[in-house]
């Protein structure tokens, strides 16, 4: 399988939606064949999303570049990641940003994700195991935050852990089908934007969803 003329075609794909070139040739430097299963490398760079186990997937990257967009980042910012999952949107916030923090509450997939992006030499990503409480307050405020999973609601933890003028990207809605809503906050008034449909695996934890 020849992965890098596969990613070259998945960027030109994503490029008549996606007009910041910026999360493009960010996208065109993180082999994603890397944090997925083996079995499923051959459908790396397939513009859906893929399993990683665990009942876990790995983001369409059509979403990941969506999402990664609507954080409007440039460079110099603290980007938090509320589920690590395969740590390949990670490593896109990470070209991306100064830093990104990153949770998640399966430990075998946080150690994964560790190993992956280590091996990749990435520098400016902190895994941690996700706490009780959604986010990791210890680093806030962020200057944007990423939800890879969906929430019933936006959780006020995480958005008292967005700076003021920071931005969030959410997917909210029931555990089957969701709304993916950008939420930009403000000393008054936060402004939300809806993005368009979307589907996730549930959030779990306090001010989430509980686990079945």
């Amino acid at each position: 399988m020849d992965f890098e003329a596969g990613r070259a075609e998945l960027i030109e794909h994503l490029g008549t939606e996606i007009k910041d070139e910026r999360i493009l040739a960010a996208m065109a430097r993180v082999p994603r064949e890397c944090f997925v299963p083996q079995g499923e490398q051959l459908l790396a760079y397939e513009d859906r999303p893929l399993p990683i186990g665990f009942d876990q997937t790995i983001s369409q990257p059509f979403i990941i570049a969506l999402m990664t967009e609507a954080l409007e980042l440039t460079g110099s910012e603290k980007v938090l990641e509320v589920g690590t999952g395969s740590g390949y949107q990670a490593a896109i916030l990470a070209e991306l940003a100064r830093l990104v923090v990153t949770t998640e509450r399966l430990p075998a997939l946080a150690e994964a994700a560790k190993e992956v992006l280590d091996s990749l030499g990435y520098t400016n990503i902190e895994v941690h195991l996700a706490e009780e409480t959604l986010g990791w307050r210890a680093g806030a405020p962020y200057d944007a935050i990423m939800v890879t999973a969906a929430a019933p609601r936006v959780p006020a933890d995480l958005l008292a852990q967005l700076a003021i003028r920071g931005r969030m990207v959410i997917p909210v809605g029931s555990r089957y089908v969701q709304e993916l809503y950008k939420i930009t906050r403000h000393k008054t008034k936060n402004t939300v934007r809806n993005l368009g449909g979307c589907r996730f695996v549930a959030l779990i934890g306090k001010d989430a969803w509980e686990e079945e």
